[in-house]
């Protein structure tokens, strides 16, 4: 999936909130994506017990979150506050929601602890690369397999996955390669594999970059 390609398309969904929204200051908003980021994470955490009710509302608060991310900086153009101040804020407040959610993923009972590790250490360093490249002059860099978007929308689909599982087969897991594995755990292979590969690919890409620099 490569959701950052398709932004351009996303307009139409992002723009009637956006403008609903003009009056109200983007830092907040950027504010309230990373509290939902934050309450995703334990929500995943403590989800390993109490799935029926908190996996569902995983998928819905990585959705919110997700959306209000999105609409923070169309909001701030349409409404002329655009700033690096802003822009500054909304890269941390990304980074810090990137940890939230997969964070309380990689300590939850549904993952193992050092393949959550991996996985944060995928999705950092892909965003890491991107941001790299624009402070290099280069311009934000969104190549590669695994972008935000795309992260978002796993976080949204798995939780809903592992619940109908679970439903169906009464099991958290199910085995793979003789190993005991839960749907969560496939979509941290996926950040960790896929992750750090885009993190290499956006590395590439800025090097040849560079050269003409």
């Amino acid at each position: 999936m490569v959701l950052d390609a398709k932004r351009d398309k996303a307009e139409r969904f992002l723009m009637p909130a956006a403008k609903a929204l003009k009056n109200v200051d983007p830092n907040v908003i950027s504010f309230l994506a990373l509290v939902l980021a934050f309450l995703t994470g334990v929500t995943a955490y403590y989800s390993f017990e109490s799935w029926k009710l908190l996996l569902p509302l995983t998928s819905v608060l990585v959705i919110v979150s997700g959306y209000l991310d999105a609409i923070d900086g169309k909001v701030a153009r349409i409404a002329g506050k655009e700033s690096k101040r802003g822009d500054f804020i909304d890269h941390v407040f990304d980074r810090y929601a990137d940890i939230f959610m997969i964070g309380g993923v990689a300590i939850s009972g549904w993952c193992n602890i050092y393949l959550g590790i991996l996985a944060l250490l995928g999705v950092l360093m892909t965003s890491y690369m991107g941001t790299q490249a624009q402070a290099l002059g280069i311009g934000r860099m969104y190549a590669g397999l695994l972008g935000r978007a795309d992260r978002i929308v796993l976080m949204f689909i798995t939780p809903i996955v592992q619940l109908v599982y679970t439903l169906v087969t009464g099991d958290r897991t199910f085995e793979l390669l003789d190993y005991d594995i839960s749907i969560f755990e496939l979509m941290m292979v996926w950040f960790a594999v896929i992750g750090n590969y885009t993190a290499i690919q956006r590395a590439m890409q800025t090097w040849k970059a560079l050269e003409n620099k």
